[in-house]
């Protein structure tokens, strides 16, 4: 947790803005990685059970939310998880690994990397988003082309040739 907050830390430029949901452990990981240089709060939401009378696997309702400045001074009207839970949504419909009640996974964590690093390259750099009309790499100027399956092929042997070497 706090290596992965640190990574991030490390790739901002300027002062930012910065909404977990409650987890606790996102204090301390916040703390460390930014010291007081962010706009850090906390968007809490409060769960209650749902009660139609079946018996069911059903998630929780949402009955509210309250959000808690922790760190800086953020903006309330930019507190907000919303982008997260987007890309959570992405990520569970694009990967059948991280679906409910799902037995699409690996016990090897190698074979987990792989797949979501397959994942975000694809979403990243094949799949032209209705929105941005490109890829997001593209949109980012990273790269100036759509890519394909062959680019991943040629940065596999790629790789593969330099750990032979």
């Amino acid at each position: 947790m706090r290596s992965s907050v640190s990574d991030v830390a490390d790739r901002l430029a300027h002062r930012v803005q910065l909404t977990t949901d409650g987890n606790k452990l996102y204090l301390g990981a916040v703390e460390d990685a930014f010291g007081g240089d962010v706009d850090y709060s906390m968007l809490v939401k409060i769960y209650g059970a749902v009660n139609d009378g079946k018996r069911r696997y059903s998630p929780a309702k949402c009955l509210g939310c309250v959000d808690l400045p922790v760190i800086g001074d953020p903006d309330p009207k930019h507190i907000s998880t919303s982008y997260v839970e987007r890309q959570n949504w992405t990520v569970r419909t694009t990967m059948r690994r991280y679906t409910r009640l799902s037995n699409g996974f690996s016990r090897k964590l190698t074979n987990h990397e792989a797949a979501v690093a397959l994942n975000y390259f694809g979403y990243n750099f094949i799949k032209i988003h209705r929105t941005l009309r490109v890829t997001p790499a593209m949109a980012a100027n990273v790269t100036d082309r759509l890519l394909d399956v062959s680019d991943i092929v040629a940065l596999l042997e790629a790789a593969e040739s330099k750990k032979a070497a």
